[in-house]
């Protein structure tokens, strides 16, 4: 169905079987329920201390004994609140919270090639939203200490993650 013709369609419904309509949607669909749910009672805070803490334990597991450390479990996150429309400067935090926790895990753990392209990925989306929103000055100092734990590590793909860092702050 386009879009149209949904408009078309929700137009012609009386008010009680739109409103019948979208209760059956937020019980059926768990998509729709956290939306609506975003929408009239947003708790961004304890939605980022849930994400912050599902990420720290992908790294640091309190139950587990190895960590699994999957980019995806932030993506998830990152990807399910930018469609909620969260706070910018809240999902910039997360995507760079992401790495950080990333980076202290690397200082104490043998990781793999994957794990560094899987990081440059981030640092490059997290740039690319910093960029977008305009509100990359404001995280500056946090992309320098990122870019400085790297080369202290000696990550790989250096040279990448200085080039996306030098593009982002050419102007200044």
């Amino acid at each position: 169905m386009s879009k149209s013709a949904l408009k078309k369609y929700l137009g012609e419904l009386k008010k009680r079987d739109l409103e019948l309509q979208i209760m059956d949607l937020y019980e059926r669909f768990p998509q729709v329920k956290t939306y609506y749910n975003f929408v009239f009672n947003p708790k961004e805070d304890k939605l980022m201390g849930e994400a912050k803490a599902k990420i720290s334990n992908e790294y640091f597991p309190l139950k587990r004994r190895r960590a699994r450390a999957r980019r995806s479990v932030a993506q998830k996150f990152i990807k399910q609140y930018n469609k909620l429309g969260m706070d910018p400067h809240l999902l910039a935090d997360l995507m760079l919270f992401n790495i950080e926790t990333a980076q202290r895990y690397s200082a104490s753990h043998k990781v793999n090639e994957a794990f560094y392209k899987s990081m440059l990925r981030s640092f490059r989306e997290a740039v690319q939203h910093l960029t977008h929103n305009a509100i990359l000055a404001e995280f500056k100092e946090r992309l320098k200490q990122i870019n400085r734990r790297l080369h202290d590590q000696e990550w790989e793909f250096q040279e990448d993650f200085n080039q996306i860092f030098e593009l982002a702050y050419m102007d200044d």
